[in-house]
């Protein structure tokens, strides 16, 4: 909750995972602000919600009035807070992973946990990336491995031309195609674009970016450790993440600026030795 301008007025932050709300979820909202604000809401800029020109009288009651419809109350302060997230493979032509999915499996781990200071997790479902992966503290990015299979191929270079990162190379002469492991950005337009299928879905997984952060001095997170390939993995990943925060930062010390301070190897040497994960 945020005390306003005017005095004895809050507006009060509502908790919302991945930007999903129900129809009930929204006309409970509705009453809450015709009934104990001014009949309006604000959408913030990580998806959330809120009810401004609440009265401090009002602020048990309204809690009160929205858990049925299972909307909580948003937390502040030193805490990991509301996991945003696009729409993913469920609604997204685009999407590779379950973003939403993903996105409620790491709020019910961490959302409202201690840290040094805000801690915020952005879900992009494709290299699309949507949710904008490396302004977060901790941002996740689908991620799709093109397989290519000679049987079907009609080597018409289509695969090579659509290629954003120029990761794929066709050769005519020798009836081959090559991707580069090391260029590709797993976006998966090579697959969608092949007419004979000769290009197939390998692996699905997730690319994690740490320390990323706006707000008054900006900077872009950097990718840590490799291809996750299940949620269990991320939700692991990111658990060290915190547990190095928790040992490394400083108190209001954002994340990106312990890593600075520390070196972005300390970070993925220890999340490498608890998970196992190659970096």
């Amino acid at each position: 909750m945020m005390r306003q301008r005017e005095a004895g007025f809050f507006s009060v932050r509502l908790h919302v995972v991945g930007g999903r709300l129900s129809t009930d979820q929204v006309r409970a909202i509705q009453v809450a602000a015709e009934c104990y604000g001014r009949g309006e809401v604000h959408l913030t800029a990580r998806q959330g919600v809120e009810i401004p020109y609440v009265r401090a009288a009002y602020l048990s009651t309204i809690k009160d009035f929205l858990a049925p419809s299972g909307v909580g109350v948003g937390v502040c302060g030193p805490t990991v807070r509301t996991v945003t997230a696009c729409q993913g493979c469920r609604v997204c032509p685009s999407g590779v992973i379950d973003a939403p999915e993903l996105a409620e499996a790491v709020d019910r781990e961490f959302y409202g946990k201690s840290a040094p200071h805000k801690f915020k997790v952005g879900i992009s479902g494709c290299a699309n990336n949507c949710l904008k992966a490396e302004e977060n503290d901790i941002g996740i990015k689908g991620w799709v491995e093109p397989r290519w299979t000679r049987g079907p191929c009609s080597v018409c270079g289509i695969c090579e031309t659509v290629c954003p990162s120029k990761a794929v190379t066709v050769s005519a002469e020798r009836g081959t195609v090559t991707v580069d492991p090391a260029g590709c950005i797993g976006c998966g337009d090579c697959i969608e674009s092949c007419p004979s299928g000769a290009m197939e879905v390998g692996e699905r997984g997730y690319r994690l970016y740490a320390g990323g952060k706006f707000g008054r001095i900006p900077f872009l997170g950097r990718r840590i450790l490799g291809i996750l390939r299940t949620p269990e993995e991320v939700v692991a990943a990111i658990r060290k993440v915190l547990e190095f925060y928790r040992a490394e930062g400083r108190q209001r010390e954002r994340f990106g600026d312990t890593l600075h301070r520390t070196g972005f190897e300390a970070l993925e040497s220890h999340a490498a030795e608890r998970t196992g994960e190659a970096t």
